[in-house]
């Protein structure tokens, strides 16, 4: 698998945007990724050194829709979730640099 079929998207939310300073990146990965794939793809994609890497799997959320055939119910795709923790001495990802 190639590093840019690892990394999906960068996940973006506040308590992303919290971590940054720390150097803690989260992204959307691919379900059948492992944290040794994720490590390589990030070090590879990014040019960093990566320290720590935590996976999670996140359930979809049920979401409901009021039409006039009556009510519809559905669900959100589950997606895998990588927090990645750069190295000290490693420089920060500059695409992250620039939101915050």
């Amino acid at each position: 698998m190639k590093a840019y079929d690892i990394i999906k998207k960068p996940l973006m939310s506040e308590k992303s945007y919290a971590n940054i300073p720390n150097k803690t990146y989260t992204f959307v990965v691919d379900k059948n990724a492992n944290k040794i794939e994720i490590r390589k793809a990030v070090e590879e994609i990014f040019k960093v050194e990566v320290a720590r890497v935590n996976t999670m799997v996140v359930k979809g959320h049920t979401k409901s829709q009021n039409t006039k055939s009556g009510r519809t119910i559905g669900r959100t795709s589950d997606y895998k979730k990588a927090i990645v923790t750069l190295k000290k001495d490693s420089k920060p990802i500059a695409f992250f640099e620039s939101l915050s």
